[in-house]
């Protein structure tokens, strides 16, 4: 199993231009069955996630073909509407699937899905929602069967801003008849990129980025080119890794928008921030202090896929800090990790309390989760001795060539395989 092995003390410096959004593209992909045609999708990350949607789609009968960062998928001949068990399993993104194969195909057949295991992330929402769409959908031995011979627009009115569910239904909907309307939407500017995805290829999709979202079925949809937004996460681990090594870092190809919260954060613990068009600078302060309080929430607010990043350092900030985490449950376990390399951090069910240290020690320590991964990556570059950790491949599923992104930086960070 691939390690990082990183030895800290290095501050980071210079410039890193920021990848596609992972969160963007998956759904994008699975957008790209609704044209049955040909999709063209620019600034694609290299990422494990994205690896495995594309086997997903090339096992359903896509040909796709890749030109550097740029995907070509031709979803004319596909062949079945199920997908395999195994691939399924890799990825709980593979459920945005559910709704395109429905709405092209008329019935699908899934597994159901995996990914980081950080928590309960019902899919209920989606097959109650696809119910109401008129599909018919049955549980049974551990998949999912849909059918529905004509998708009719409706009113949904979501339990939960679910970024999945709101991206799956805009899928089905799109090729349905009549009118959709999602209330209590989720609001991330993913789902911004697939409005804007599904518009360009002739779809009639409105409201997003509010927690309202209208769609207007078509009959047809035309073959598209599309650029992937660049990835918030991404770009607010960066920044995040900036501050703990005691560096200076330009991000390039940011919304700053997007990560205004995680910015807002990193000021209150001393970071100078300097913003331009689409790009930030930020310098880590003499001293970093601690944020009081930290609680995750839909976007705008502070994302659960910064939490662990920002755990990390507050880890080394003079003060207490409290994080709240109210996404998921059980998305604490970075902070055993942490504690191996001397962090003072006490966990009650969804809080966390971090108590700052003068410094953390290099470490033995393993990613439970994609941002877990990057967290204790993120910890190693600021510690005192040699950091080893392990199971990097969650990490590989969101990040793109993360450790030699920062060795371009100035890290001391190797992959042994």
């Amino acid at each position: 199993m691939s390690q990082f092995f990183i030895k800290g003390g290095l501050p980071l410096e210079g410039e890193v231009k920021i990848q596609g959004a992972k969160n963007a593209v998956l759904p994008i992909l699975a957008g790209a069955l609704l044209n049955q045609g040909k999709s063209i999708i620019h600034n694609v990350p290299e990422l494990r996630d994205v690896n495995t949607m594309i086997s997903i789609l090339e096992s359903i009968g896509c040909k796709i073909k890749k030109e550097g960062k740029t995907l070509i998928v031709d979803s004319s001949s596909i062949h079945t509407n199920e997908v395999p068990e195994k691939l399924v399993r890799e990825m709980r993104s593979s459920i945005i699937l559910l709704g395109a194969i429905l709405a092209t195909h008329k019935q699908a057949k899934f597994s159901y899905p995996g990914g980081c295991d950080i928590g309960l992330r019902p899919i209920d929402l989606h097959l109650k929602s696809l119910r109401e769409l008129g599909a018919e959908v049955k549980e049974s031995h551990g998949y999912i069967y849909c059918k529905s011979s004509i998708l009719k627009g409706c009113q949904i009115q979501l339990d939960y801003p679910s970024v999945g569910a709101t991206e799956n239904i805009m899928l089905a909907a799109s090729l349905a008849q009549g009118l959709t309307i999602i209330r209590n939407a989720a609001k991330e500017p993913e789902i911004c990129d697939l409005q804007n995805f599904i518009n360009k290829m002739g779809g009639q999709v409105k409201g997003a980025g509010t927690n309202t979202v209208i769609i207007n079925g078509v009959s047809k949809l035309q073959d598209v080119e599309y650029k992937i937004m660049p990835d918030r996460i991404a770009a607010g681990t960066f920044a995040t890794a900036a501050v703990i090594s005691g560096g200076k870092l330009t991000l390039k190809d940011v919304n700053i928008e997007h990560i205004s919260s995680v910015v807002s954060k990193l000021q209150e613990g001393g970071s100078k921030i300097a913003r331009y068009n689409n790009s930030l600078t930020i310098e880590s302060p003499k001293v970093l202090k601690a944020v009081e309080t930290i609680r995750t929430l839909p976007y705008p607010g502070f994302p659960t896929d910064m939490q662990a990043q920002m755990m990390a350092l507050m880890t080394i900030a003079q003060g207490t800090s409290i994080i709240t985490e109210t996404i998921f449950e059980n998305r604490f376990k970075h902070a055993s990790q942490l504690i191996r390399m001397g962090a003072n951090i006490k966990v009650d069910g969804r809080v966390a309390v971090i108590k700052g240290v003068e410094k953390l020690y290099g470490a033995h320590v393993s990613a439970m989760d994609l941002r877990g991964g990057a967290a204790l990556t993120l910890a190693g570059l600021a510690a005192e001795g040699e950091t080893i950790v392990d199971n990097i491949y969650h990490v590989d599923r969101g990040y793109e060539y993360f450790e030699k992104s920062l060795q371009e930086l100035g890290a001391s960070i190797i992959r042994i395989e």
